[in-house]
């Protein structure tokens, strides 16, 4: 069953964040059982706040990615570019479809 972890954070360092993230994807390419696929969100009344969603092939896949020592370094450095606290809500994916 595909799994999805939201992270609700809040930044003035967008820029900052992204090259870091895009930074270990390409440190992780051609590597199986990371992140399918992901999607940010920026919060139209919160000028600083976003929704960032990512999608594993699976809950254990997505567990196996956290225990990633490499995965720590990026959630350390992120951490240390967010304002407050990072939240995490983990959901599985229990419908999925096109609307078009």
């Amino acid at each position: 069953m595909k799994f999805v972890q939201i992270i609700d954070f809040e930044t003035e360092r967008l820029e900052e964040m992204q090259q870091t993230v895009a930074e270990a994807g390409q440190r992780n390419a051609g590597r199986s059982g990371g992140p399918t696929r992901s999607m940010l969100l920026k919060d139209r009344d919160k000028p600083h706040r976003y929704l960032a969603l990512i999608e594993f092939d699976s809950f254990e896949e997505a567990m196996r990615n956290s225990d990633d020592p490499e995965t720590s370094r990026m959630a350390e450095r992120l951490d240390a570019l967010s304002i407050g606290e990072r939240r995490y809500t983990n959901c599985d994916v229990v419908d999925e479809r096109d609307l078009t």
